[in-house]
């Protein structure tokens, strides 16, 4: 197991969500080594609290004051129990799930605030120290098990079948298995781009509010995320589409089609951004940011692939696959820079050096995912993972 970044939490009650397969599980499992679990993909377990969430107090040993209810999201209906316990037997419980969206489309009694909600994101760089390759990382991801799996490809594919089939069909989250995973393989095609659901609509042959409702199902499933377009105080016209991720780079691979015509940059380009996307969301995460992630695209297409503006400040990112720095791969950022002389730019390119250019550092992508922390003028309290005498 490598050794994960997150904050111990041991008083009180908190969500903990995050996709499938990132590893909530066995790290709440190594952190609370004192907590009572309660895993509701045990089918007779999530049997007898589906008929009665009254039996939790009974499932519980006395000797417990910690419980981690595993996979809430199978039974919302259990909240209205867990907060009679917190109240009543000043229980703390700790509720992982893998979605949000029954929690928040069943009207579930999220506990009346008195539980923070806390994300959980794959492995980063930081954490897999030694181990990490970005080779690796950029054909396969960040979820722990392709840096352990004897075939990562297997895995993600058993993945990806494995939301289909039990997350999306079996919860009876969509009627037609078929659509949804053509759209699936169409918007694999939008990763890190502005979204037109019309033309994805067309793609798929659905109807657009068809397509929004799948959009908002993925995102409330915490496959998806989507970016909204700097515009504070801008000063020319701004573009009005979101940009799209999946939330992991091996994820979106193991989805998107490929064939001979496809050129290499038109998936590493994206799969890169989002190896970025993973880092930063991780990293607000640890630090507990208000920071706000945007990217910043004028009507006229000059676009900066990712914008952070909060209390920590205002910082702009390029992303690039190239191992080149040209003059005119700095013209977004400089326009940015005209708008916002007070933002730190960054250009994250394929090469190794590190130069400054018009007042944009350039930095190689490995160097500076490494040093992102850096970057934001901040640091990481974590050990470093050992090296793994042997790797998949």
């Amino acid at each position: 197991m490598y050794p994960r970044f997150y904050k111990s939490l041991d008083k009180g009650s908190f969500f903990l969500l995050g996709p499938r397969s990132t590893g909530k599980t066995t790290w709440l499992k190594n952190t609370l080594n004192d907590a009572f679990v309660l895993d509701l993909l045990h089918s007779d377990t999530a049997r007898r609290l589906l008929a009665s969430p009254s039996r939790l107090r009974g499932m519980i040993p006395p000797e417990y004051k910690q419980i981690v209810i595993d996979e809430v999201q199978k039974i919302p209906e259990l909240l209205d129990e867990v907060h009679r316990l917190m109240e009543k037997d000043k229980l703390d419980f700790i509720l992982t799930g893998s979605s949000a969206r029954k929690l928040k489309r069943g009207g579930a009694n999220l506990l009346a605030g008195r539980a923070i909600v806390r994300s959980f994101h794959p492995l980063t760089c930081w954490e897999l120290g030694a181990d990490f390759k970005l080779d690796h990382a950029l054909k396969w991801g960040m979820l722990p098990r392709v840096w352990t799996h004897d075939n990562p490809s297997d895995f993600l594919a058993t993945y990806v079948h494995t939301f289909l089939k039990e997350e999306v069909f079996a919860e009876g989250l969509t009627r037609n298995l078929h659509a949804f995973s053509r759209f699936l393989e169409i918007c694999s095609f939008s990763q890190a781009q502005p979204l037109s659901m019309a033309n994805i609509a067309k793609d798929v042959d659905i109807d657009p509010k068809v397509v929004a409702g799948y959009f908002e199902l993925l995102e409330d499933m915490l496959l998806g995320i989507r970016l909204p377009v700097f515009s504070r105080k801008a000063k020319r016209r701004m573009s009005k589409h979101h940009k799209f991720f999946l939330f992991d780079a091996g994820v979106y691979k193991s989805i998107r089609p490929k064939g001979p015509l496809d050129h290499i940059g038109d998936i590493d380009g994206p799969g890169l951004e989002t190896l970025f996307l993973q880092h930063y969301r991780a990293l607000s995460e640890q630090k507990r940011w208000d920071q706000q992630l945007y990217f910043w695209r004028t009507a006229s297409s000059h676009e900066v692939d990712f914008v952070s503006y909060g209390s920590e400040g205002l910082f702009a990112f390029e992303i690039q696959r190239s191992p080149v720095v040209s003059s005119s791969n700095l013209d977004s950022l400089r326009l940015f820079l005209a708008d916002y002389p007070v933002a730190k730019a960054f250009m994250l390119y394929g090469g190794t050096e590190h130069f400054r250019q018009d007042n944009i550092e350039c930095i190689g992508f490995e160097e500076g995912l490494k040093k992102l922390p850096e970057l934001f003028g901040t640091s990481l309290k974590t050990r470093r993972a050992p090296a793994r005498s042997s790797r998949p």
